[in-house]
């Protein structure tokens, strides 16, 4: 599955957004497949769900864990809680 693939190239330290996701997939305005995807990806296997937010860099509601997944892997936030996309915003290429 092309959401995945992508998911699973998102480098250590870094993050996507839902729409660049669903861009790099093909996809086009498919954010809201990309979020309905990656809550069933275990199904399918271990992917780094974690490091996908929303496009203000958001974590995802309800999901405590993700925000402490991605500050293990030295990504900082931002006093309103949402992440640094300045500077931890993935560009889509896999040499990053």
């Amino acid at each position: 599955m092309a959401v995945l693939a992508v998911v699973a190239s998102i480098p250590f330290g870094r993050v996507a957004t839902y729409g660049q996701v669903a861009a790099l997939a093909g996809l086009g305005g498919g954010a809201r497949f990309v979020g309905y995807t990656l809550g069933r990806s275990e199904q399918y296997g271990s992917y780094p769900c974690h490091r996908v937010v929303n496009r203000f860099g958001r974590p995802a509601p309800g999901w405590p864990e993700q925000r402490a997944l991605l500050e293990a892997e030295g990504v900082c936030f931002k006093p309103n809680g949402c992440v640094d996309l300045a500077r931890f915003l993935w560009d889509g290429t896999k040499d990053e």
